[in-house]
């Protein structure tokens, strides 16, 4: 992970916080070996998926452990007009849906790395850093 190294702030996309929540064992290797490299971050976008996935009290209790150990990223005016520039640029054309454009757009606009393991949801995004997902 050498870009994710250079970079001090690595991004993280819901998908791989979830497997991590499921003990995968990629996902745990994924997350420990960036943290040992970067400062991990989350999009506002993402931090609302995984409260949204809460099913009572005491998930929501381990989810705000877990996520007080991540930047948090709010949208701001960069974040969102970069979102508006992928959307226009790669909705009909690659079906970017919007959770993923507002994940790219803050890691694109503050030059930072993407971990994704759906590789699929970025790759054609001009510009994205996104190092190589373990087993993808």
């Amino acid at each position: 992970m050498d870009s994710v190294t250079v970079a001090g702030v690595v991004v993280f996309d819901t998908d791989v916080l979830i497997d991590y929540g499921r003990a995968d064992a990629k996902a745990m290797a994924v997350l420990e070996a960036a943290r040992a490299a970067a400062r991990p971050a989350v999009s506002l976008v993402t931090s609302l998926e995984l409260l949204a996935g809460c099913r009572d009290k005491q998930e929501l209790a381990v989810l705000d452990a877990f996520m007080a150990t991540f930047r948090l990223i709010h949208f701001d005016g960069m974040i969102s007009k970069c979102t508006q520039d992928l959307m226009r640029r790669y909705r009909l054309s690659h079906g970017l849906r919007m959770p993923a454009a507002i994940i790219a757009a803050t890691a694109l606009t503050n030059g930072w790395p993407l971990i994704s393991k759906n590789q699929k949801d970025y790759r054609f995004i001009e510009g994205i850093n996104l190092p190589p997902y373990p087993g993808v």
